[in-house]
């Protein structure tokens, strides 16, 4: 599932990201505390913004930063199949008009009841 790109694709889609570091929470020790290692990348064309914090390394969390920026970009180019209308089929129809017909019986027998008490 996990799409390599080359370094060319990585640079040109950096070149439209603002990227900042910052310190990641979570376990990790002292390498994790001291050290910014943790990846935001913003696309500025489209807004979309990615974080990667897993890592101790900022070059694998860029690098993981990258791989699920160009994810989203390429499923929002993705275009979605139009919805086919569809008719209920006659037998659910009539189910359906059934179960209404049912609940009308019951509303009916209530109001009738309540008209004998008064």
């Amino acid at each position: 599932m996990s799409q390599a790109l080359d370094e060319k694709a990585v640079e040109k889609l950096l070149a439209e990201c603002e990227m900042t570091t910052f310190r990641a929470s979570g376990p990790g020790g002292q390498h994790r505390n001291r050290r910014e290692s943790a990846v935001r990348l913003r696309h500025i064309p489209s807004g979309i913004v990615v974080v990667a914090t897993e890592r101790r390394s900022q070059h694998q969390n860029r690098a993981v930063a990258v791989e699920r920026l160009s994810r989203k970009l390429a499923a929002r180019r993705r275009k979605r199949k139009p919805r086919v209308p569809t008719k209920a089929t006659a037998t659910s129809r009539e189910r359906r008009l059934a179960v209404k017909k049912a609940k009308g019986a019951v509303k009916r027998t209530r109001r009738e009841a309540a008209d004998q008490e008064h």
